[in-house]
């Protein structure tokens, strides 16, 4: 059984962002929050009736609209892998779905938030009440069961939010998972060129979308490792060490 509280705090905050970063023209922003809505909106409004696919685009779409560019470097993925990464911000999110076709592993609160949540919730994302730590073994159950089924399953074993310069260590306890179904982990870096991308401390959904909106551009670089097989009965905690082993603690070596 799987007990223990998966509430994980990080030290980054409003210090972590160096401010160097360049902006567009005035305005730039507001458009591009406006253009942005707009593209939610209709998004939310079709993906019901089109489902995977519409997913995937629309979340490359509202990417497209802040001006992010995503690099994706490494082995493709295979169907029924749990993909565990490193987490920086709510655009992780729309990256990984922009990547490939997967359900996300989320917290709660992430469900609650307008426009993202209602996303990830059509996406298929399985929510982890993190106030009810007996909670966690049904999800870990569930995540399995998705992955038995051929489905990729993402999750962020950090449990919160880092910096991108600092990180935190992969928490256990979904690897279980992938030890039940005999799922490939395939650890997945998740690199941005900005440190606005930061999603961390006092944030605001709101402020943190408006301080990305206002870059001129940003870069994200996604690098899959190869992937782990755990054999049948493996440590799940020896399993999330070599995961995050295979991409370079406190430097990510996987990053270009």
């Amino acid at each position: 059984m799987i007990a223990a509280l998966w509430q994980p705090v990080s030290g980054c905050g409003d210090h972590c962002r160096d401010g160097a970063d360049r902006h567009p023209a005035p305005g730039t922003a507001t458009l591009r929050m406006i253009v942005l809505a707009f593209v939610l909106i209709g998004g939310l409004l079709m993906v019901p009736l089109l489902r995977g696919p519409a997913v995937r685009g629309l979340a490359r779409t509202m990417l497209r609209v802040l001006g992010i560019r995503v690099v994706r470097r490494g082995p493709a993925l295979r169907p029924g892998s749990l993909i565990v990464a490193n987490h920086v911000s709510w655009l992780d999110i729309l990256v990984l779905m922009a990547v490939a076709p997967m359900r996300l592993v989320a917290k709660g609160e992430v469900g609650a938030w307008p426009g993202i949540g209602s996303l990830a919730g059509l996406s298929g994302a399985i929510f982890i009440d993190r106030s009810r730590p007996k909670a966690l073994p049904s999800t870990v159950a569930e995540v399995a069961a998705a992955l038995r089924a051929g489905r990729t399953v993402a999750a962020f074993p950090e449990g919160t939010t880092f910096c991108g310069v600092n990180r935190g260590q992969f928490r256990p306890a979904l690897f279980q998972a992938a030890v039940d179904a005999g799922a490939p982990v395939v650890p997945a870096s998740i690199n941005y060129d900005s440190t606005a991308a930061a999603f961390i401390g006092d944030d605001t959904l709101f402020a943190s979308v408006r301080r990305v909106a206002a870059l001129r551009s940003l870069t994200v670089t996604v690098v899959t490792a190869p992937a782990l097989r755990p054999t049948p009965g493996a440590d799940r905690r020896a399993l999330a060490r070599a995961a995050q082993a295979s991409m370079g603690v406190g430097g990510y070596r996987l990053a270009a």
